[in-house]
């Protein structure tokens, strides 16, 4: 199993849409950036996210399942990108802002910090833990 990180604007799709769709999960489609479409590629079934709000809030909010591997996304009308679809685990009782991500020290190789503008990126497993963690706290 593999650790991602997933961005969406709440006011697009939040964790509480998401937790909405139920067991059948939604798609997640919209990405056009190589390097993140790239990560959905390499996405497996089981694999667990975090789903994290940008711009509004700025946090990593709950945790998603893949359920399906990339396919083609239907939102793109060239036919170059895929999706995944996910489903909804747990919503965090305590967010996990990006300022205090950005105070612990042993994340400052996340990707969230270094390529801010990525909407897809991967999470080491000894990063998850810390991370998860942190939703705890």
């Amino acid at each position: 199993m593999k650790y991602w990180l997933m961005k969406s604007e709440p006011d697009v799709w939040s964790i509480d849409q998401q937790k909405k769709a139920g067991a059948k999960g939604a798609p997640w489609d919209g990405v056009r950036n190589y390097q993140a479409a790239k990560n959905l590629k390499s996405m497996k079934r089981g694999d667990l996210c975090f789903f994290y709000h940008s711009n509004i809030g700025k946090e990593i909010v709950g945790i998603v399942e893949v359920i399906k591997e990339a396919y083609l996304d239907k939102t793109d009308k060239l036919g170059r990108f895929v999706a995944v679809t996910v489903k909804f685990k747990e919503k965090f009782t305590r967010p996990i802002t990006l300022e205090s991500i950005k105070k612990t020290k042993e994340l400052s190789h996340l990707s969230l910090i270094k390529q801010s503008r990525l909407s897809v990126m991967p999470v080491d497993s000894k990063s998850w833990k810390i991370l998860h963690k942190m939703s705890k706290i």
